[in-house]
């Protein structure tokens, strides 16, 4: 059983800072990428970062280039997000998301956290 947690979110001002991170649990047979995805209120969830683990290459939304910074912790099987310059459009939900397989057997399919909020507001 393969679990994300995901930790960090919470209430920043305009221009301020928060890191996300995102703990995983279980054992993967083989995990192809990591990444953030966000949904804000009457939209659909949409693509932050993303870590090509079999590329090794980091691709980011345009709205988040410059600001966000996607980083791996192999050591602690983490992912992490740190956000600078914050603001009000990027409050939303943030979601970790796992794309892989748990046995060679299995398909290739999405893993999800729970989620957590982050609110960018004055």
């Amino acid at each position: 059983q393969v679990q994300l947690t995901e930790s960090g979110g919470g209430l920043v001002q305009p221009g301020g800072s928060l890191t996300l991170s995102c703990a995983a649990s279980g054992s993967f047979f083989r995990i192809s990428s990591m990444g953030w995805y966000r949904q804000a209120p009457r939209k659909q969830r949409e693509l932050v970062a993303v870590i090509s683990l079999m590329v090794g290459s980091t691709h980011y939304a345009d709205s988040v280039k410059g600001r966000f910074t996607f980083s791996r912790d192999d050591a602690n099987d983490t992912v992490n997000l740190q956000m600078n310059n914050l603001k009000p459009e990027d409050t939303a939900v943030y979601y970790c998301n796992a794309r892989g397989r748990t046995t060679a057997a299995d398909p290739t399919r999405d893993y999800w956290g729970q989620g957590t909020q982050v609110t960018v507001s004055s």
